[in-house]
């Protein structure tokens, strides 16, 4: 019997996915979270066969938690099923060892066929993420700007760009107002900008948020 953990904050969303996932491999045991914490409780009280993870939860970032899961549980594979596009986090998220990305809008044979994969110790990436890998391994001179951000300055140029201010950035990911603004300072010197505004403006042109 297959044991899926779902892990995402929209209780209609987990309940979707059940449904599709119960018909093509009953029998099979589902546990449901709905953030990171509930996540790792659930991971260490039973032996799941795959987790499949949300990127935007409340507190702690779908990025985040899959370091920590992978940190505790690096044998255990997670697919990202994710709304942002491949372009903006599958190679961030496959470098920080998930075994899948794929994007909600994807057909649920789709669904089906990544788990499948990863079921089989493979490694599920769409033609999309493909491209995106093959580009990343290319030369990094001609890459974008944000390309070169860590993962936390990357999460802290897209909240800035949707908007959010410094509190609101913090509490969404758990970090103190000074933190904020230090990740920004740093942001501002690695893009060479000056302001928030020019900073939404990249992260607007190029389709980050």
């Amino acid at each position: 019997m297959i044991k899926i953990l779902l892990v995402d904050d929209h209780p209609v969303v987990r309940r979707g996915l059940k449904q599709i996932l119960a018909t093509e491999f009953a029998p099979a045991l589902f546990g449901e979270a709905e953030d990171a914490p509930e996540m790792m409780e659930q991971a260490a009280k039973d032996r799941w066969d795959v987790v499949v993870l949300d990127l935007a939860m409340p507190g702690r970032n779908g990025l985040e938690a899959l370091k920590q899961i992978k940190d505790e549980h690096p044998s255990l594979p997670v697919l990202i099923l994710s709304h942002y596009p491949e372009d903006q986090y599958a190679v961030r998220t496959i470098r920080a060892g998930a075994a899948g990305y794929l994007n909600k809008e994807s057909a649920p044979e789709e669904l089906v066929s990544a788990i499948r994969k990863i079921m089989r110790g493979g490694v599920y990436i769409s033609s999309a993420v493909a491209d995106e890998l093959v580009i990343h391994a290319r030369s990094h001179d001609d890459e974008p700007l944000h390309k070169h951000l860590s993962d936390r300055e990357y999460q802290v140029l897209c909240l800035i760009a949707s908007g959010r201010e410094v509190k609101e950035i913090g509490t969404e990911l758990a970090l103190s107002a000074k933190t904020v603004s230090t990740y920004r300072t740093r942001l501002l010197e690695k893009m060479a900008m000056k302001s928030s505004a020019e900073l939404t403006h990249y992260a607007i042109e190029r389709g980050l948020v």
